[in-house]
């Protein structure tokens, strides 16, 4: 050390504006690092917290002057900085601690063995743990509708959630993106986020009876919670495990888990008794939606996306709705939305969009009446530096929206419905599909109407061979053209 006193005993104090400055530990950890001052010698005082008397005077710590002491690798500065949203009130001594012990022993993130590796991991996890539980268990409930500046309609949303750590201004631009249609209010008893439609605000905590306890969306989507409980599937540790039993205070659905419980014996045995084990009937009525429950495709909608029970694991937080007359009488399923639907918000926009648009003009069918729709209603992706590589959604992601694809197709009604690829013939036939043995066959269904199912356009971007993909082109056209004879 280079022009600073030596400091004797514990008397420098780093100030945190709050319990989230973040950034505020970033600036104070690197200049106590550049100034040497070991994490005994640094007391940590953050803004709100009740303090206990302590009349020993402590000093700011010194500007040094020096760069930057140390660099961690970004795996572990997330690790890092994640663990300092926990509500331990030791946290930012102890991502002290770690920066000043790395910087002696720089591999000591990788000893699972050292006691404050694994207290910040587990730190780590349980603020991840609880990110995840809000992302999930958030319920808004209406509370009304105002106009915008453009004249548009915007409905209004509030939640109630409590969280365990200091998460709240860290998800917000979770549900930025994820509600951007409309205006939601989060109240949280820390602090609360809001947004607008414009601006992400950030505010003071509050109680829930800033909240309202219901709302009309509750009834339907009760409803259909009601009319999708499988009792076959039901393993109460298991559920209570995902869904902490904590939580259930904000779940409207809550209130009828333990009804059903109970009669889910008796349910299971009567679905024994009505089983259908001939092949053919059996796998046409696994195409029917549930029982209706919305009365059109906004309502549908509404409730899909105030619902945050999705595998999130690897995508995008943004849903890609269908598109299309709600009447119409041709529907297209395609697998997900890729990149640049993601990016643009519309479905079939991408390259494998506007090929497709060249193989529905061969075959003659006019796109614009058409309703185009995904199996997986968000895009699943690898990061690659700045790209973002397509992933196949697994057959769990699949059969997470099913039930939401067969009701978007109960509501439209088309007479054929046209499955692009191997994922979207799972996701309405509910098993795997060989698209070899079934291509073009033109087959009539279920109540609703006929089914179709071909190639996904993307396939033939894949093929290099020009010949060949001309090929395919062509018989995708025929299919399209069969489909709608």
């Amino acid at each position: 050390m280079t022009g600073l006193a030596q400091p004797q005993t514990a008397d420098y104090r780093a100030r945190l504006a709050g319990e989230t400055d973040l950034a505020g530990w970033r600036n104070a950890a690197r200049k106590a690092l550049a100034a040497q001052i070991a994490p005994e010698q640094l007391d940590w005082e953050v803004a709100g917290r009740t303090a206990a008397l302590d009349l020993i005077p402590r000093a700011d710590i010194p500007d040094s002057g020096n760069a930057a002491a140390l660099r961690l690798n970004r795996q572990h500065l997330t690790i890092v900085m994640t663990a300092l949203l926990h509500s331990d009130h030791d946290r930012f001594a102890l991502g002290y601690r770690l920066l000043w012990r790395i910087r002696q022993t720089p591999g000591l993130m990788g000893n699972p063995a050292d006691s404050d590796v694994r207290r910040i991991m587990a730190m780590a996890k349980n603020v991840r743990r609880d990110i995840h539980k809000m992302h999930a268990f958030v319920r808004f409930r209406k509370t009304g509708e105002h106009i915008d500046d453009d004249g548009a309609a915007r409905e209004q949303f509030a939640a109630w959630f409590e969280p365990e750590h200091h998460i709240t201004a860290h998800v917000a631009r979770f549900f930025r993106n994820r509600f951007t249609g409309m205006d939601w209010l989060i109240v949280t008893p820390q602090a609360s986020i809001a947004w607008d439609g414009v601006q992400l605000r950030l505010g003071p905590g509050g109680q829930k009876s800033d909240v309202p306890d219901s709302d009309a969306i509750e009834d339907e989507w009760r409803s259909y919670y009601r009319s999708i409980f499988n009792p076959a599937r039901v393993k109460v540790q298991a559920m209570k495990s995902e869904m902490p039993v904590k939580y259930w205070q904000n779940l409207p659905e809550a209130q009828l888990i333990p009804g059903l419980i109970d009669n889910s014996s008796a349910r299971v045995r009567n679905m024994q008794d009505n089983a259908v084990t001939a092949a053919g009937p059996a796998t046409a009525e696994a195409s029917l939606a549930p029982a209706q429950t919305f009365p059109d495709l906004a309502a549908l909608n509404r409730v899909m996306m105030t619902r945050n029970d999705w595998p999130w694991q690897g995508f995008t937080e943004r849903f890609i709705l269908g598109e299309g007359p709600a009447n119409a009488d041709i529907m297209l399923v395609g697998e997900q939305p890729g990149d640049v639907e993601d990016r643009e918000g519309g479905v079939f926009v991408g390259p494998a969009g506007r090929l497709l648009d060249t193989v529905l003009a061969e075959a003659g069918v006019d796109r614009s009446q058409c309703y185009l729709t995904n199996a997986v209603k968000r895009f699943k992706y690898e990061p690659r530096g700045e790209r973002r590589i397509h992933r196949s959604p697994s057959a769990s992601d699949v059969a997470a929206y099913r039930d939401w694809l067969l009701h978007e197709r109960a509501l439209v009604q088309p007479s054929v419905t046209i499955a692009l690829g191997a994922t979207a013939a799972r996701a309405l036939t509910g098993s795997a599909v060989k698209i070899g043995a079934m291509r073009g066959l033109h087959r009539s269904w279920d109540a609703v109407g006929d089914l179709v199912i071909t190639v996904h356009p993307s396939f033939l971007l894949r093929l290099h061979d020009p010949n060949g993909r001309a090929v395919e082109q062509q018989r995708l056209v025929r299919d399209c053209r069969h489909a709608v004879r």
